[in-house]
C-alpha cells in the first residue's frame, strides 16, 4: 500500500468519531422527539381501539391517568429515557404522524423485551431473542426488527431478515422508514425488514389509520431509549 493511501486510511480514522452526531442533537432534516432533558410531547398510552371507541370524556380521563402513572416509571437520566420496567404502562408521542423516517436507539438487559409501534400498532419488535421463553422457540436467536404481530407466523417481515442485534447492554440502533402501510426498517445499518405493510393490530383485515402516534412499549422489562429523530414525509 502507497504511503499517500496509508496517509488517506489515517486522516478517515481519525475524522470518523468527530462525524458522530451529539446524543439528542437530530441529523439534518430531522426533528428531535425527545429533547434529552424532559418528557414534554410524551404521554402515557391510550390504544387506537380505546380512541375509537370510547367517548372523548372517558378518553381523557384515561389519559391522565396513564400519563401520571408513566411519570412514576419512564424517567430521564443523563439524557437518556429509562424505563423501571414496572407500572404496566407503555410512552407514546402526544401528537400523531402518517409518512416518516424515525430514528431510535435502545438497549435492553438480558431479556430484556420491547417495541416500537408505529400509527398505534405493534409493533418493530425489540428482545434478547437468545434469551426467549421456550413458547417463542420459533424466533430463538433471530434478532430484532421484525414486525412480530403480523399474520400468518413467518409472513414476509414478520422475521427479520438477519440479526442485527449489537450484545445485550449495549446501543443499537433502528432507522424505521414508513410510507403508506410499507414499513422498512434498518438495524445498527443492517437491512432487517424491507417493504412489508403493517397490518392494523385493532381493526383486523382494515386498513392503517392514515396517522397515530409511536409508541415505546412496556414489556415488564427495564429498558432505556434516546437520539430520537423523525422526518415527516408525503
Amino acid at each position: 500500500m502507497s504511503r499517500l493511501a496509508l496517509a488517506s486510511l489515517a486522516l478517515v480514522a481519525f475524522a470518523a468519531p468527530a462525524a458522530r452526531c451529539e446524543d439528542n442533537k437530530p441529523p439534518a432534516g430531522f426533528t428531535t422527539l425527545f429533547n434529552g432533558k424532559n418528557l414534554d410531547g410524551w404521554q402515557g398510552n391510550v390504544d387506537m381501539n380505546q380512541r375509537r371507541t370510547l367517548p372523548k370524556e372517558k378518553q381523557d380521563e384515561l389519559l391522565k391517568q396513564r400519563t401520571r402513572s408513566a411519570l412514576e416509571h419512564w424517567t430521564i437520566k443523563d439524557g437518556v429515557i429509562a424505563c423501571t420496567g414496572k407500572g404496566g404502562i407503555s410512552l407514546q408521542t402526544a401528537a400523531d404522524y402518517g409518512n416518516f423516517e424515525l430514528m431510535v436507539d435502545w438497549k435492553i438487559e438480558k431479556r430484556g423485551d420491547s417495541g416500537i409501534y408505529l400509527r398505534g400498532q405493534p409493533q418493530v419488535q425489540i428482545w434478547d431473542s437468545d434469551n426467549l421463553d421456550a413458547s417463542l422457540k420459533a424466533d430463538a436467536g433471530l434478532g430484532s426488527g421484525g414486525l412480530w404481530n403480523n399474520s400468518p407466523v413467518d409472513s414476509k417481515g414478520q422475521k427479520p431478515l438477519k440479526k442485527a442485534d449489537k450484545p445485550v447492554g449495549e446501543w443499537n440502533t433502528f432507522h424505521i422508514t414508513m410510507i403508506g402501510e410499507e414499513v422498512t426498517v434498518k438495524l445498527n445499518g443492517e437491512l432487517v425488514v424491507d417493504k412489508v405493510k403493517l397490518q392494523n393490530f385493532w381493526e383486523k383485515g382494515k386498513p392503517l389509520p392514515a396517522k397515530g402516534p409511536i409508541e415505546l412499549q412496556f414489556h415488564d422489562h427495564p429498558l432505556w431509549f434516546k437520539n430520537i429523530y423523525i422526518k415527516e414525509l408525503k
